[in-house]
């Protein structure tokens, strides 16, 4: 299977399916004699496992990391950083009835065409239980990135129509707090009973997460084909139910003129206004990148839908199993981490072309 690898220098690659024995991937090019905190990897890994609380998914995962090779006395030794993590909790027999049925907006329908084979079980390999390598592997460049006085602040803006209208750094405490991991609490409640109410009537919903990070220096990106900020699209648009990516003003752009939209700057050379998100050209221009990433509402539904079978026959399709009502406060750890590898991959090749 192509694609199933992510990076220029700093490069992860990932392997295992939904119900499969584990799943686990291989860092390639992290420098070396970086002293890394697992418990904070763990950490980090906790924040999107299932069974964290009752607005999310019931399947009880440990998600406990393994780490395999790469390291020596608690530093990187420069050398590919192996790991696994098991699948513990997969009750294959709740995905029977989806052996020859297509679910909705799922991956199904695509991927048997695709390889005329496909493992109903959890969706396998086009499950997002495969983003769990990429929190591993974003925790890892966020600890360097840490190191470079690179900070991030990821939580979610909207669930519904409940949205927080800030657009600035909070603190890990503050976004921690909640349980849905918007820092506003008032917000927060709000969305908390919008789940709920949904859940009761076996729906879902979708959202938007922001991400802010400040620190990181002007000059990454690449000015053509390899723009930092569409690096940071092609990393959330990897991110299954992603549907949508700004950054920035984005959208609400194409509502100013130029004289209103143009960031002016000051003798410092940071700008007075922060509409480019921290992006000019391609290349960063050391402002605090801001940018939102819009999940669509689940597609597994706990009532029943029409679909079809793969022999082209209408069926209802009945609605059981363990699933999110809204993934976004379990997909913040998976936005940081990919922002944070994209980071972590352009300064390595900043640096490499300054030698």
């Amino acid at each position: 299977m192509a694609g199933s690898s992510f990076g220029t220098l700093f490069k992860l690659s990932t392997f295992g399916e939904s119900h499969g024995v584990s799943m686990g991937g291989i860092i390639d090019g992290c420098p070396s004699g970086i002293s890394l905190d697992i418990a904070q990897i763990q950490a980090d890994l906790n924040k999107r496992k299932p069974g964290q609380n009752n607005l999310v998914s019931e399947r009880k995962e440990s998600d406990e990391i393994q780490i395999l090779s790469g390291l020596f006395e608690g530093k990187t030794t420069g050398t590919p950083i192996g790991f696994t993590i098991q699948n513990k909790d997969h009750l294959s027999a709740d995905y029977s009835h989806l052996k020859e049925a297509y679910r909705p907006s799922h991956a199904d329908f695509t991927y048997e065409k695709k390889y005329g084979i496909r493992d109903y079980r959890g969706g396998g390999r086009s499950s997002a239980r495969e983003t769990v390598c990429r929190v591993v592997a974003g925790s890892i460049a966020k600890q360097i990135l840490n190191k470079l006085g690179v900070q991030f602040s990821t939580y979610v803006k909207q669930i519904g129509g409940i949205e927080l209208s800030s657009n600035v750094f909070f603190k890990q405490d503050a976004i921690e707090a909640s349980l849905l991991r918007c820092p506003d609490p008032s917000i927060s409640e709000q969305m908390e009973s919008a789940i709920l109410e949904c859940k009761a009537e076996g729906d879902t919903l979708g959202g938007i997460i922001q991400c802010v990070i400040v620190g990181v220096p002007a000059g990454l990106g690449e000015p053509v084909f390899d723009k930092l900020h569409a690096d940071l699209g092609k990393a959330m648009l990897s991110i299954n139910a992603v549907k949508g990516f700004e950054y920035g003003s984005g959208f609400s752009s194409v509502k100013m003129k130029g004289s209103e939209h143009n960031d002016s700057f000051e003798s410092s050379g940071a700008t007075k206004t922060n509409f480019s998100g921290g992006v000019q050209g391609g290349i960063s221009n050391g402002m605090p990148i801001v940018f939102r990433v819009a999940f669509k509402p689940v597609a597994t539904l706990m009532k029943s839908q029409e679909t079809i079978n793969n022999k082209g026959e209408e069926i209802l399709l009945e609605g059981k199993g363990r699933h999110d009502v809204c993934v976004v406060p379990r997909a913040v750890p998976i936005v940081e981490a990919m922002a944070a590898l994209t980071i972590l991959d352009h300064y390595l090749r900043q640096k490499a072309n300054q030698l």
